[in-house]
């Protein structure tokens, strides 16, 4: 067996110009990576060469992925250019498995420099399916735009990349393996953890799991049903909720992780996790949810269906928070959303005289609030939630909070959501997704829908559908200005706001892979009118929001392809 140190080589490159990092990483169909020579290896390289080589050498990194399709090829390299570039030690999920809480979670808890992140979210996985590549920072949290500015800035301009392409990992084992390469005083060190114990210690010094271990199999126990999706989540379902917390094993389904989540799309909710929204219309379970595929985004169901928009979801957190110990102890600083999830949270805020912050879409503005100590609760329209315990939004954490909350109040969800709706009334949401859409079609719909809503006569404007009148009190490009650094956001959505506090909202969005993705944000208060069918309370707005797009004409779309 040779024992002699391992070669670190320096590689040529050419760079690529698409690699810039959207607000959740680099995203790009499966052959991209694998058709395009060295296209993984200058992203990585541009990740590392982003850190200071002082700040570099002798430092932790985690690494983790959902366990899609091409995730263990990208461990690989990253563990090869991350001994070449200095690193000192990698801590990488068993099987090269770990979900983003959890990697946020090990970043926190290890005080690693940061964590590179192998997921595309709710995006498909598979060979035919997306991977992604996320780079978070040594809080927790997704990278500032200033970091990614930088990654994207050297990935324009790479000539080398710096690599040991002898080093192999075993990710099947747990434990401490060490190597010497050329050049270092000290080996190399990768440590293979359990991908949950960490992130389930942390979670049992946030809630009650007495009290929710006698609600889930106690004597008067509720029945639930979690759907993981065949994402990251299924293994942490399994140990904390099922082993730990005493549900019954058939509670939990889609538990195994797979490369391409078994077929399906996991992104949860009413359009993509249907199977769980059919099994929970018979009655049978009290509480469902289900989960995507890298576990931080989560879905809300009651019995018989009842469906919790993320935008109530957060809201009712927010005013049953003290049924969670960890608030008990900590108290709270500050509550925000994202400007286009609903402002049902707002007013929770207003009753309880605690600051509200309304940012832009993506978690790395709600990070520097709670770094910033101003923050502990916080959400956003697409099935985000959080607290800070962490620096990334998490879907177990928020079931186990409606869970603690079920276990207080002793009430379905059904009910707790009438209570509330009756308390504070009701903001009744939608988001309709129009996905694939031509980038330059999409492009040129919204430039000619600023320059019509910045127009000074817009305002005062009067729509009438059927019945309804709607008058426009204010609209613009909403631009963010972070209260902690002062930093400004500009152009994170165009907003339409009518005097009634109706809101139209239109944003392209930046996660997908292919075109672009319009999506179109409708938010309705009713203090009366609270028991009614969103869709139908929503339908004016909606005509008014394609009336004043063209969307349909523009894009050649007829209709979106989500909607929730």
């Amino acid at each position: 067996m040779d024992n002699s140190p391992l070669q670190v080589v320096t590689v040529p490159t050419a760079p690529y110009p698409d690699q810039r990092p959207g607000t959740s990483g680099l995203r790009k169909r499966v052959f991209v990576f694998q058709s395009r020579r060295n296209y993984l290896h200058n992203f990585i390289q541009s990740i590392f060469s982003s850190i200071d080589l002082r700040d570099r050498q002798g430092s932790t990194v985690v690494v983790g992925g959902d366990g899609r399709f091409f995730n263990q090829t990208a461990i690989e390299v990253i563990v090869q250019m991350a001994a070449a570039n200095g690193v000192g030690r990698l801590i990488i999920g068993h099987h090269g498995i770990m979900s983003t809480p959890a990697i946020s979670c090990v970043i926190r808890k290890y005080k690693a420099i940061g964590g590179i992140i192998l997921t595309a979210s709710h995006n498909p996985g598979g060979p035919d399916g997306d991977f992604g590549i996320k780079f978070n920072t040594v809080n927790g949290g997704p990278a500032k735009e200033a970091v990614t500015n930088k990654i994207f800035q050297i990935s324009r301009t790479i000539e080398e990349f710096a690599i040991c392409p002898g080093l192999r990992v075993d990710l099947t084992t747990l434990g401490k393996q060490m190597f010497d390469l050329e050049n270092k005083f000290k080996p190399f060190t990768v440590e293979i953890v359990d991908s949950v114990e960490s992130y389930a210690n942390l979670l049992r010094n946030i809630f009650d799991f007495a009290a929710l271990k006698e609600l889930l199999s106690g004597e008067n126990h509720i029945k639930i049903r979690l759907d993981a999706m065949h994402g990251v989540v299924g293994p942490y379902v399994r140990r904390i909720l099922c082993e730990e917390l005493g549900c019954p094993a058939n509670s939990a389904i889609n538990c195994i992780p797979m490369e391409d989540f078994g077929g399906q799309h996991p992104d949860p909710n009413l359009t993509y996790a249907a199977d769980l929204v059919d099994s929970m219309r018979d009655g049978q379970h009290d509480f469902g949810a289900a989960f995507d595929g890298d576990g931080d985004r989560n879905m809300i169901l009651g019995k018989h269906g009842f469906f919790v928009t993320p935008s109530d979801s957060v809201a009712v957190i927010a005013d049953n928070i003290f049924c969670i110990p960890y608030f008990q102890h900590t108290g709270v600083r500050g509550f925000a959303r994202s400007m286009p999830t609903s402002a049902a949270l707002d007013r929770v805020a207003k009753a309880t005289k605690i600051e509200l912050y309304e940012t832009p879409t993506g978690w790395k503005f709600f990070g520097n609030l709670m770094d910033a100590g101003r923050l502990s609760l916080c959400g956003e329209e697409s099935f985000g939630t959080g607290g800070d315990h962490i620096r990334e939004k998490d879907g177990l954490w928020a079931v186990l909070a409606w869970l603690s909350i079920l276990a207080s109040r002793r009430q379905s969800v059904e009910d707790i959501l009438k209570d509330h709706w009756l308390k504070y009334g009701r903001n009744y949401f939608t988001r309709y997704d129009y996905e694939n859409v031509d980038i330059d079609a999409a492009c040129e719909m919204m430039e000619d829908l600023e320059f019509m809503i910045s127009d000074k006569s817009f305002v005062k404007q009067r729509f009438a559908v059927e019945d309804k009148i709607y008058q426009v009190e204010k609209a613009d490009n909403f631009e963010y200005t972070d209260p902690v650094d002062s930093t400004i956001s500009r152009n994170q959505g165009l907003r339409i706001i009518f005097s009634d506090g109706s809101r139209i909202i239109y944003r392209l969005s930046g996660t997908g892979s292919d075109g672009a993705t319009v999506r179109i944000y409708i938010d309705s208060y009713e203090r009366e009118h609270i028991f009614e069918d969103t869709q139908v309370i929503l339908a004016p707005l909606a005509t008014i929001a394609l009336k004043i797009s063209q969307l349909h004409h523009r894009t050649g779309r007829s209709g979106p392809s989500v909607i929730t």
